[in-house]
């Protein structure tokens, strides 16, 4: 740390304050002029500013609770489901009790204090408390420091991070841009070949180019310390069309022993999720013993239908709307295996699905590179974010 700087707690350089929320069940309390703020609300903010809010709460509203109307240019940080959404206020505000209101003393400059939060995230978590989310108390964050240069330091820092920021800003758009493009241009090829075989193949049932479709077994999986991988939705991974054994656990080879055979997934086998984030296709390609939860869908396809076109048959927008229009439930949507089954899908020889599969494999191998691309970018980006926050507040920037 420079010289001259100091280290002080955000207790002593900050007023902090809770929030709360008024009676949800009480229209009174509701619909009024006072702005108020939820970290989900923060979490939806693409710029540090904010001036409005979803909601607003009554005069009444606001005594009757522990909310409480924190100045302009305060600094708001969820401090629970996450702990680490940061917005400044440009007009008063309240917040719920997941946030804490942070007034800057006049030693402290609000851009300044915001920076400096948005640098210790990760520390600001690693001292929240609770089992089922985490929670920072206002004890804990009052105690937590910051270093405090003169005025004038901070508003330098906070010029030259406001310009270095604004240009990273631009870069990750475009970034994120690009990769929406990437996406957009591998679902428009999917959409025109696969339009093609709607137009001039016989359509038939899904169940009609299958021997076996079927979803893993119901019962609750034994885990055991070694044995055969058991895998969930969580490692279908949408962006390569890939199983990720990597974060499995296993179950005994009696429980895998005992599974029918239509359970048992084998090479060129298709795997569908089919709850929740349904709709999302991979191709078994290794001869491997695993098992799966019943979330997933396993689709075995006949002789004279290639997984590989399978799975871009089920990747395809054709497709995916049928899922859309065939789901059911209301926390989680739901592809029954009787939609699935009855999915209509064009019928094209051998042949004609090897061709497509070729062309399809060129174009996602380049959707690929360019996402893999793009993703290092972005992942660049916020290391150099991250590294510029580090520099200004050990002093060296």
């Amino acid at each position: 740390m420079k010289d001259g700087w100091r280290t002080m707690t955000l207790g002593e350089v900050c007023e902090i304050m809770n929030g709360g929320t008024p009676k949800t069940g009480v229209p009174e309390y509701w619909g009024g002029s006072h702005r108020w703020i939820t970290p989900a609300e923060m979490g939806k903010r693409l710029s540090p500013y904010v001036r409005d809010t979803e909601r607003k709460i009554t005069d009444l509203g606001l005594r009757d609770s522990s909310a409480r109307m924190l100045p302009p240019y305060s600094v708001i940080l969820s401090s629970r489901a996450p702990i680490g959404h940061l917005v400044i206020n440009t007009e008063p505000m309240a917040t719920n009790q997941g946030c804490k209101g942070l007034i800057p003393g006049s030693q402290l400059q609000h851009k300044f204090l915001y920076y400096y939060l948005s640098s210790i995230v990760d520390l600001l978590n690693s001292i929240g408390t609770g089992t089922t989310f985490k929670e920072l108390s206002g004890g804990r964050l009052k105690e937590v420091t910051i270093p405090v240069p003169s005025l004038s330091e901070q508003e330098r820092i906070v010029g030259i991070l406001d310009k270095a920021f604004e240009c990273i800003a631009t870069a990750q758009a475009n970034a994120a841009k690009n990769l929406d493009n990437v996406s957009a241009l591998f679902e428009s090829h999917l959409q025109s070949v696969f339009a093609d075989a709607w137009r001039t193949s016989e359509l038939v049932t899904l169940s009609d180019l299958a021997t076996d479709i079927t979803d893993g077994d119901h019962l609750p999986p034994p885990k055991s310390p070694t044995g055969v991988p058991f895998i969930t939705i969580g490692n279908i991974v949408k962006e390569t069309r890939r199983i990720d054994f990597a974060d499995t656990f296993t179950v005994p080879h009696s429980y895998f022993n005992a599974l029918k055979a239509n359970k048992k997934p084998k090479k060129g086998d298709v795997l569908y999720t089919v709850t929740g984030s349904f709709g999302i296709p991979v191709i078994v390609g290794e001869s491997v013993e695993f098992c799966f939860q019943r979330h997933i869908g396993l689709i075995r396809p006949k002789s004279e239908t290639n997984g590989a076109w399978l799975c871009y048959l089920l990747l395809s927008p054709q497709v995916f709307q049928q899922a859309i229009i065939g789901a059911t439930g209301t926390a989680q949507k739901t592809v029954s295996l009787k939609v699935l089954r009855g999915f209509e899908v064009p019928k094209v020889t051998l042949k004609q699905q090897r061709a497509t599969v070729v062309k399809l494999d060129s174009i996602s191998r380049e959707s690929q590179r360019l996402t893999s691309v793009y993703t290092r970018k972005r992942k660049a980006l916020e290391a150099w974010r991250m590294s510029l926050l580090h520099q200004a507040f050990s002093g060296h920037l």
